[in-house]
């Protein structure tokens, strides 16, 4: 007799039949029982990743009966990577996926016993689970500023605290990702980006996000299928140096691939010679085969050697032919700086495919994301805004419970200063507000004519999610409207302006009398 496998889904669980193929329907009866695989796995469950001691503090917190203390922390960073004057923020979403699914599963509380360190009615605890946290973001797409808070979590401090990995690695990653992709986006200045690097990415996640990412940032399309799939991210391709290898000549391949493909047609010259063979074997196909059909030729696209130069070569001779809207696309080691280099020399490329630079943001690889608590509520509820001080001035805290303020000036629509503030102030609509630099506070700046907008917004109330998902289109529009927001002076690639982060007179003071009291 022979078998398959066969896979049924049910609200709990996800198990795998062996299904006789005369009979494919065989009911809800596994035959094996010991398949079973939590379905939860499947929806990414990431609970557990965190680190060991989140776990040794909830524990304490609870010995200590202050598990439900209410705490207060913000995510912010220090450094905008490769010395820019603005970071993208990105991975909210993923974020409220990972807050929506936690949970602790009869195996997680397992492991946990198992360690020989955790109290029983902890456990019990984490048995019972249920996040109750409230939760603030910035919204994806929008430009970001080291010192200010992107994310503010209030909850229990047991679970407040808990999060503190996944927050990081998730608004870490996708925000260095494209934060990279809008530098190279801007250097291309209007022409076609690519993401294609996910066989150099840290791991599927950093193939699959990482391509999501690098689209907010501005990259039109990935070569990630995943990514096209779970996220809608625009995936493409054609074809490999071996596509051209497996047939007898080069012109074969070109041929095969053309009748297969007419209207979608690219060609990769390379393998042996550009303009020996590539090209001439291009434009034939283009007229031998495609043009007969009522088809040009979409495209042709190196790999290799002198990009600049080659590139002048080739367009020279497609437009010699009368191939004027054949593409060229070039896929090689790049980033923001070759291809500032390459549009400096004159290269005639139209679309860049960008690899490993880009998917593991090569130059600066860290986005350096901190988690750190700002206050704590008292029994009466109450705000004790709390500080961690350094010698370090870039790692000394801004303490309480607070908001992120962007003024825009009304007659350009720029961004002028983003304003740091308790989270009940108000801010002034249109009278004028002085902003000062907090480290130099004889730095000052009077705002007239503006308006003023709040950036954290709520994603989860009490636990529940109530964030509203949007198209990851209309989050790549709206990055591309915010960074229009943004003065030029912000936007340089070398020695950037850096961007105004204040703080209000009120938190200043606050600030200033926990680092006197200390």
């Amino acid at each position: 007799m022979s078998f398959r496998q066969g896979i049924s889904f049910d609200t709990d669980h996800l198990t795998i039949y062996h299904v006789n193929r005369a009979n494919p329907f065989p009911g809800k009866t596994p035959i094996l029982k010991e398949t079973q695989v939590d379905a939860l796995k499947l929806n990414k469950n990431l609970t557990m990743l965190t680190d060991f001691y989140e776990f040794t503090m909830a524990n304490g917190y609870y010995k200590k009966g202050m598990g439900d203390t209410i705490a207060y922390f913000d995510m912010f960073y220090r450094n905008v990577p490769d010395n820019a004057g603005y970071s993208i923020m990105a991975g909210v979403e993923q974020l409220v996926e990972y807050l929506k699914n936690l949970h602790f599963t009869q195996e997680d509380l397992e492991y946990l016993h198992s360690k020989g360190c955790f109290c029983p009615e902890f456990l019990d605890y984490l048995k019972n689970f249920k996040f109750a946290c409230d939760v603030w973001c910035i919204a994806e797409g929008t430009p970001i500023f080291p010192g200010e808070p992107i994310v503010t979590v209030r909850g229990p401090v047991a679970q407040a605290q808990f999060i503190e990995t996944m927050v990081l690695l998730t608004i870490n990653h996708q925000s260095l990702i494209a934060t990279k992709a809008n530098r190279m986006v801007r250097a291309a200045q209007g022409r076609t980006v690519l993401e294609f690097g996910s066989r150099r990415a840290q791991g599927g996640d950093g193939a699959v996000l990482g391509a999501r990412a690098a689209y907010i940032g501005g990259c039109a399309g990935t070569a990630c299928v995943m990514s096209d799939r779970d996220y809608s991210v625009p995936a493409a391709g054609t074809m490999a140096h071996s596509w051209v290898q497996m047939f007898p000549t080069e012109y074969d391949a070109f041929k095969a691939y053309a009748e297969i493909y007419p209207q979608d047609c690219t060609l990769l010259i390379d393998t042996y010679s550009v303009m020996k063979y590539g090209l001439p074997n291009a434009i034939r196909i283009a007229k031998e085969v495609l043009e007969p059909q009522g088809c040009r030729l979409k495209g042709v696209r190196i790999d290799s050697g002198d990009i600049a130069y080659v590139s002048k070569k080739i367009r020279a001779r497609l437009d010699e032919e009368g191939l004027t809207d054949c593409k060229i696309v070039v896929s090689n080691s790049m980033d923001e700086v070759l291809i500032r280099d390459l549009i400096i020399q004159g290269a005639q490329i139209d679309t860049f495919g960008i690899g490993e630079r880009l998917i593991t943001s090569r130059s600066a690889p860290i986005f350096g994301g901190v988690y750190k608590l700002a206050a704590i509520e008292d029994n009466d509820g109450h705000i004790i805004p709390k500080i961690k001080i350094s010698e370090n001035v870039e790692k000394i805290t801004t303490p309480h419970f607070k908001q992120v303020w962007r003024f825009y000036d009304k007659e350009t629509g720029l961004a002028s200063a983003d304003v740091v503030a308790l989270h009940e102030e108000e801010m002034p609509q249109g009278e004028p507000y002085t902003i000062f630099d907090p480290t130099y506070t004889w730095k000052k700046k009077t705002l007239t004519d503006y308006t003023v907008v709040p950036l954290l917004q709520p994603i989860f109330q009490k636990g529940k999610c109530v964030y509203e998902k949007r198209p990851i289109q209309e989050i790549q529009a709206f990055c591309r409207q915010q960074v229009g927001t943004l003065w030029p002076e912000v936007k340089r690639f070398e020695n950037p302006h850096s961007y105004i982060v204040d703080l209000s007179p009120k938190l200043w003071k606050i600030k200033q009398d926990l680092l006197e009291q200390y």
